[in-house]
């Protein structure tokens, strides 16, 4: 009996030993969940293997190719990746797609074999013009997208920056920006989406659903991630000052700078989030917990990682003044909700040394871990971490990407001003045609010449002159050059027509970086040097003039529209910009672009963008003349747009129904062109001072000549919501308009009641 009870206990034992063996999960298991995986791997390491996975450097510290295209690592690369590593920047960003993909294999294969776990990196990237590497196709910038009014031509454009960053081998992309830009004196301006928070969330949500392929690509090994950035407000810099302080209401905050993000988060679905530069009414952004954790974790759900912007941990201690020690820095970094330091040897390199002293961190560096590992099993690292250079070859810079370009561009182009109908030319008649001024291309003849074939129309072009140095960290202005100036308005004589090229460029509009000796705003917003100049003498000749606006900031440009017989607006656009403007300017293409900011007279005006406060429209300024230049939304057509018949199903609504609005379009013109019909509501009566009105709804829609066509429009309660008194959302009854025409100036305009 005692025989076969010892016998009876072992076997007990036996079977529970079995099934505790059986039981630990094995985090290389594919048949395991994402957190099953994650959960079976983090135990497993050490705490200083953690925090490698909280840290990404640049590739520029040495992790490059050889002449002969091996990949090639510094001794202090070799150091860090034998922990393994969250992820690098930018690897391979000056070779060409298929050496890339060569290279980050080779680079992801040593990162994997040498560190304990096979952990994989992250490589990543950013996308301001496509991807931002060599060898990809090129894109307008943000901005310029914004201005097609084209959210399905937005998500076909980072469809393929998806594409071509993974066939790079990169996996994750430190954009788009969410940011909502109102100050023109910012020299990021170009790389957000414009001053309107309806307008931003949809070309933001887009690029987003785009880059990761609709979240399906990423799994798959098609797309890359997306981190939506700067959160929150930094588009909102105290002077259009990179790095200053920013100002901004709760209420604000809550209605115009967060809906982006918020829809980056819950409908999008991205993958990271980046944290600001700056400040938010004084608290320091990559130490607000409220923010980070609270509003964006709490409140909206995201699940992903939260990255800091350059260095930005370690400059709470050091800029912000708002840590003791670089120590606490990072502590307060870690209680925020930042799971990974961007570039910093200063901040969570001193987590390791700090668990000792504090075990309790060891929790929240858990947490920031298992987003980074989670965010590699979603994107199929474990198990597919290589790139087939086959595939490369082929998608890179495929036909249809460069064709989806030159879509892009003619879609963006926006046509201010076309006095006396100067514009289309007719390429069929005989005409001289001089291409000339500061932001004219070597290949911008070439580009012309191309667009209009075996034409009666013959180009002439000269540059001119330059507008800055083009050196440095801060460029500088160069002097008039009366000569340059002479040349040009003589070739002009020559002319039948001149096309003169203005506006600005990447030196006279880009970032400020932290050193001193980089600049990138402006103080003033007028185009520099001798432009207007330059303008006011060619337009006295009695020539037909026509200005293209290269820019990547907004600009006054009062002599520009007051003497130019039209203007082109293309802020900044593909590597074929060239030749869609040509195609425009001769009539291949009807304009439809419209302006996604405020254009102002002044600087003085600022801040200045349509949606303020009807409030802030009382009065003029002295010695200035009346609004803006061009308004939001302002777009001229090659067609003849009429609206007529505005209707609303209802004249009333409450919480729980909805209105139809609709409006007859009529292409009165024999040119088949598309035109953006845009919804704004206003609320006439509110508790707190409300917007002057608000877009809420554009249609993009092509119109045969001759053509009229209803268009509809459903206005929900949701748009009428707003941050009430108390700081909680609201839903007032009252007096509502709501106003649809062809810009945030021209519109029809129909009543209805909210009852509650």
């Amino acid at each position: 009996m005692r025989k076969l009870l010892v016998l009876f206990i072992t076997a007990i034992l036996l079977q529970a030993c079995g099934e505790s063996s059986t039981s630990k999960k094995d985090y290389k298991d594919k048949s395991l969940s994402i957190d099953e995986r994650v959960e079976a791997l983090l135990p497993l390491m050490s705490t200083e293997e953690k925090v490698a996975q909280m840290r990404i450097f640049h590739a520029n510290i040495g992790a490059k190719p050889d002449k002969d295209g091996n990949l090639v690592l510094s001794k202090r690369v070799i150091k860090k990746l034998k922990l393994g590593i969250a992820g690098i920047k930018n690897p391979g960003e000056h070779i060409d797609p298929v050496a890339a993909a060569k290279m980050n294999n080779e680079l992801q294969k040593y990162i994997i074999e040498n560190n304990r776990w096979g952990i994989p990196a992250l490589f990543v990237t950013e996308s301001y013009n496509g991807v931002d590497a060599e060898g990809c196709t090129l894109f307008g910038r943000p901005m310029t997208s914004a201005a097609s009014f084209n959210p399905e031509l937005v998500q076909r454009q980072w469809d393929v920056v998806g594409r071509e960053a993974r066939l790079r081998g990169m996996h994750m992309c430190h954009s788009p920006e969410a940011d909502v830009v109102r100050d023109p004196r910012f020299g990021r301006m170009s790389e957000a989406f414009g001053e309107d928070t309806y307008l931003t969330t949809q070309m933001v949500k887009n690029a987003i659903i785009g880059v990761q392929g609709d979240y399906k690509g990423l799994g798959a090994g098609t797309h890359i991630g997306a981190v939506a950035k700067h959160f929150a407000g930094y588009g909102q810099v105290l002077g259009g000052s990179n790095f200053a302080a920013i100002e901004i209401s709760e209420r604000t905050l809550i209605d115009e700078i967060y809906p982006p993000f918020e829809a980056a988060v819950k409908e999008a679905k991205t993958l990271g989030i980046m944290a600001s530069h700056g400040d938010l009414n004084g608290v320091a952004s990559h130490g607000n917990k409220e923010l980070l954790t609270g509003v964006l974790r709490d409140d909206w759900g995201f699940e992903g990682y939260v990255v800091s912007d350059s260095n930005d941990i370690a400059r709470l201690f050091y800029f912000m003044g708002v840590a003791e020690t670089p120590e606490a820095a990072a502590q307060m970094g870690l209680e925020a909700g930042i799971d990974i330091d961007l570039y910093a040897e200063d901040s969570y390199a001193y987590l390791p040394k700090m668990v000792e002293k504090n075990p309790e961190l060891m929790k929240l560096i858990d947490r920031s871990v298992r987003r980074v590992l989670r965010t590699k099993f979603i994107l199929g690292l474990f198990d597919n971490p290589y790139i087939d250079l086959e595939e490369t070859k082929k998608g890179v810079r495929a036909a249809s990407s460069l064709e989806l370009a030159k879509e892009s561009d003619l879609e963006s182009i926006i046509l201010l001003k076309n006095e006396e109908n100067t514009l289309p030319l007719n390429k069929n008649k005989s005409t001289r045609v001089a291409l000339l001024g500061p932001l004219l291309k070597e290949n911008t003849k070439e580009m012309f010449e191309s667009a209009v074939g075996n034409s009666n129309v013959k180009f002439t072009a000269e540059k001119g002159f330059n507008l800055t140095n083009e050196k440095g960290g801060a460029p500088k202005l160069l002097d008039r050059d009366s000569k340059a100036i002479t040349k040009l308005v003589n070739i002009a004589k020559r002319s039948d027509v001149v096309v003169l090229f203005l506006g600005g460029d990447e030196f006279t509009a880009k970032e400020a970086y932290f050193s001193n000796s980089t600049l990138g705003d402006r103080a003033t917003i007028e185009p520099v040097g001798a432009q207007d100049e330059l303008v006011e003498k060619i337009t006295a000749l009695g020539k037909k003039v026509i200005v293209v606006l290269k820019h990547r900031r907004t600009l006054s440009i009062n002599t520009i529209a007051k003497e130019a017989d039209a203007v082109l607006d293309t802020w900044d656009l593909s590597e074929f910009g060239d030749h869609s403007t040509a195609k425009i300017i001769f009539g291949d293409v009807s304009p439809s672009g419209k302006s996604p900011v405020t254009i102002p007279r002044s600087i003085g005006q600022l801040p200045y963008h349509y949606s303020m406060k009807e409030i802030n429209y009382k009065k003029e300024y002295l010695f200035l003349d009346k609004g803006p230049i061009y308004p939001f939304g302002h777009g001229l057509s090659y067609g003849k747009f009429e609206y007529s018949d505005i209707k609303l199903s209802s004249t009333e609504i409450t919480p729980d129904t909805e209105i139809t609005a609709s409006v007859t379009v009529t292409n009165n013109s024999k040119v088949k062109a598309k035109e953006v019909i845009q919804m704004y509501l206003k609320d006439e009566i509110g508790s707190v001072t409300r917007p002057d009105k608000e877009l809420k709804g554009f249609q993009k829609i092509e119109f045969a000549a001759g053509e009229s066509k209803t268009i509809s429009f459903t206005i929900t309660p949701k748009m009428l919501e707003f941050t009430g008194i108390t700081m909680k959302k609201v839903l007032e009854a009252g007096d509502y308009t709501v106003k649809i025409g062809t810009s945030s100036k021209e519109y029809l305009e129909a009543k209805f009641k909210l009852k509650k």
